[in-house]
């Protein structure tokens, strides 16, 4: 009885365990997406916003929420396109490797232009606007070359694919239009044959000559003494 109580104990201690091993997992989930969520619709607030100032003012203002935009663009679009990539194609991981340090660089760029929009001393931020825009192109064309290579591999790999299938389908299109040798032309030769050999006679077997004798007769010895039989004693 007690070793029950034990085992049940142990599988309740087991179950609790469990179902509080599932909750944390499921609200640390939840917690995930939410931020998830919360970070998209920041950015996408972000990008509205910097849209905004690009078009409407000039000046400093103006040219840094515009490089601000542009390198945001630019390593999004690289980021999904390696991310999509790399699900299908694994050489394209290192690929996604590299843009994870390239990326660590225009983090702290944009930090940097965001940092400069607050920054009372406009002239002084205008002095800095060229070495911004280089820094700026550098990872941008960094970001492009990677997203762009990605794209042509993928495309390439896609008319590889298509080339090949087409000549599949060629070559089966042609066998089905091969008419010379319809199956069931094949089948009618094959049933006529077999009706041909089931119609024509058999042949006679040849007839097996007779056995031997075990005890042929022994033929009667006529010698030249012995006197021919008289005609009344044949009968």
């Amino acid at each position: 009885m007690e070793a029950a109580l034990i085992i049940f104990a142990l599988m309740l201690l087991a179950v609790v365990g469990l179902g509080a091993y599932l909750t944390v997992k499921a609200v640390g989930a939840a917690k995930r997406g939410v931020e998830r969520t919360v970070a998209q619709a920041r950015r996408s607030v972000e990008d509205t916003t910097l849209r905004a100032k690009s078009f409407g003012q000039v000046g400093v203002a103006g040219a840094l929420a515009q490089l601000r935009l542009d390198l945001r663009t630019s390593m999004r679009a690289t980021q999904q396109a390696l991310a999509e990539g790399a699900r299908e194609d694994a050489s394209l991981r290192e690929s996604l490797a590299l843009f994870e340090r390239l990326s660590a660089h225009g983090h702290e760029l944009d930090g940097e232009l965001k940092r400069l929009e607050q920054e009372p001393d406009k002239q002084r931020t205008a002095a800095l606007l060229p070495d911004l825009r280089e820094r700026a192109g550098q990872i941008i064309q960094a970001a492009d070359s990677l997203r762009w290579a990605a794209r042509d591999r993928a495309r390439r790999f896609a008319e590889d694919e298509i080339s090949l299938l087409s000549e599949q389908i060629q070559m089966e299109s042609g066998a089905l239009r091969d008419w010379s040798r319809e199956p069931v032309d094949d089948l009618a030769a094959a049933a006529a044959e077999w009706d041909a050999s089931q119609a024509a006679p058999a042949p006679k077997p040849t007839p097996a000559p007779p056995p031997a004798a075990l005890n042929p007769p022994t033929p009667t010895m006529q010698y030249p003494w012995q006197k021919a039989p008289r005609p009344e004693s044949a009968g």
